[in-house]
């Protein structure tokens, strides 16, 4: 069995098929997914451009020059969200970390 395989069975495709969180910044869209593993909770990021080809909105994951400036700022603000969610997860047997100091 391959290691999707092993994933799919531990947590079944309704819930690995929709991100935790999306952002959207014009026609650029961040999904952030959840993931378990041995290590720990982790979150990926799948960065995407909308587009519409007749009456049917696409998506592609290549970005021209324009797109990147926008891109940068979704992506910001993706590692904001993920960096929240971190620090108001408590740690195992501990408490919220504090990192202001």
């Amino acid at each position: 069995m391959n290691k999707l395989s092993k994933t799919r069975t531990l947590y079944p495709r309704t819930i690995m098929s929709k991100p935790i969180h999306e952002i959207r910044l014009g026609l650029i869209k961040a999904a952030i997914w959840h993931n378990l593993t041995r290590a720990g909770e982790r979150h990926n990021v799948t960065l995407t451009r909308l587009f519409r080809n007749g009456d049917t909105w696409k998506e592609s994951n290549h970005f021209g020059r324009d797109d990147l400036l926008l891109a940068a700022k979704v992506l910001d603000l993706a590692h904001s969200w993920i960096y929240q969610q971190d620090r108001e997860r408590p740690e195992k047997g501990g408490e919220v970390r504090d990192e202001s100091r």
